[in-house]
This record gives structure tokens, C-alpha cells and sequence, in this order.
């Protein structure tokens, strides 16, 4: 008894611990669309420091989670209660049931940022420094680094950012049309994804790629 009492404190304190963990620090998401790929796959389960940007600023090259701007997914249909199984795994960071609710981009402009597409090369600019960037799928035939052309200033508070598959993402370029203009608010993001813990054979962790917004200048202001 003694044994079976001890065994069910170390569960409960372990549900706790990772319960806090998720709560505070990481969360859980899965990929469901194929608009960072290939960078992130459909269905690949990533890990989110929740950290950033309330502790740690956010950096060009940052892939982040974020809610919904306004507009960007398909109206929400209603949906089942969740079941205690994913519910459970949820607890412990092994099931992302909300993933439905949220974006997952990689960050191109910051505040004050002016980005540009494109340049006579097809590339993105950043504050005049064109990006080169390995992580971009461009498809055949296209030459652009963006599905289509914008030249925009990112106001105070927010972001600009696309997929890593240009041409099949719904990001800051195609949803301009709408009130917020394409723009995220840094208060909407949740964290910034950090490794693909699922499937192994997807394991990787993620990087912001420096050396592709090294030479980007400081804005001309602060947006």
C-alpha cells in the first residue's frame, strides 16, 4: 500500500510539474496546413517557448505562434468536447488540441521594419538589405520571393510575417485587405517554436537563420 501511495504521489507531482511547464514555459502545437513547409510538415508536433516575446524580445527569422489577427482562418465551426484521453496527453504537452485556433509563421519584419517584394532579383528587402533565404520554397516557374508585391512599413507593436512556403501561405501579404492590414500584434503571439518534437524522424530544432537578416540595418524609425 505504502508503494501504491508513494507511486501515486510521483505521478500527480509529474501531471503538476508539466502541467506548470506547459502552462508557463512550453506548450504543445501540431502543424495542420503545409504553409511552412518544408521547413515544418503537415501533422509535425512543435514545441512553443512561451517566454517570447514577454521575456525575450522577438528576432527577424523567428518562427512564432500566434491567434488568429482577425480574418486570417476560416470562421471556427463549433467543436466537440474534447476527449479525456487528449485532454490528459494535452496536460503533459503530448496533444495540442487548440491548434486549430492559431497561425504558425516565421517573422520578417519587426517594428519600424519597411519590407519590401521585390527586388529586381525577386527577393525580399528588409530596411533596403535584400534577404537571401535558403528556407524559402519558391515553385517552379516563379521567381519571387512573394506571391505578391507590397512595400510596407511595420507599425509600432507588431510584425509582418509569411510562410516559409510562399506561395501556398496565408500570411502578412495576402491578408492585407483586412482591417489589421496583414500586420500581428506582438500581443498575439504565444511563443516562438523552437524544435519539431514529433515525428522522430522529423526531430530537428528550428533556427532563425542570422546570417540571412545579418546585414539588415536598424529601421530609419521606430514605426
Amino acid at each position: 500500500m505504502l508503494f501504491l501511495r508513494d507511486l501515486a504521489i510521483i505521478v500527480v507531482v509529474a501531471l503538476l510539474a508539466s502541467f506548470l511547464i506547459k502552462t508557463f514555459l512550453v506548450r504543445s502545437f501540431y502543424i495542420p496546413s503545409g504553409s511552412m513547409e518544408n521547413t515544418l510538415q503537415i501533422n509535425d508536433l512543435i514545441l512553443v517557448n512561451e517566454l517570447e516575446p514577454g521575456l525575450v524580445p522577438i528576432h527577424r527569422g523567428d518562427v512564432v505562434v500566434f491567434t488568429d489577427p482577425g480574418g486570417w482562418l476560416p470562421a471556427s465551426q463549433e467543436k466537440p468536447n474534447t476527449n479525456p484521453i487528449e485532454w490528459a496527453l494535452s496536460l503533459i504537452g503530448l496533444a495540442a488540441p487548440d491548434s486549430d485556433d492559431h497561425l504558425v509563421k516565421r517573422v520578417i519584419g519587426l517594428p519600424g521594419d519597411r519590407v519590401t517584394c521585390c527586388n529586381a532579383l525577386g527577393q525580399l528587402t528588409v530596411n533596403g538589405s535584400p534577404l537571401v533565404e535558403p528556407y524559402a520554397v519558391i515553385p517552379a516557374g516563379d521567381t519571387d520571393a512573394g506571391a505578391v508585391h507590397f512595400d510596407v512599413t511595420v507599425p509600432k507593436g507588431e510584425l509582418w510575417v509569411m510562410g516559409d512556403n510562399r506561395y501556398d501561405s496565408q500570411d502578412s501579404s495576402l491578408n492585407q485587405n483586412l482591417p489589421g492590414h496583414g500586420f500581428v500584434p506582438e500581443s498575439d503571439v504565444v511563443g516562438r517554436a523552437i524544435i519539431v518534437s514529433w515525428p522522430v524522424s522529423h526531430w530537428s530544432w528550428l533556427s532563425d537563420y542570422p546570417n540571412t537578416f545579418r546585414a539588415v540595418s536598424a529601421p530609419a524609425s521606430s514605426g
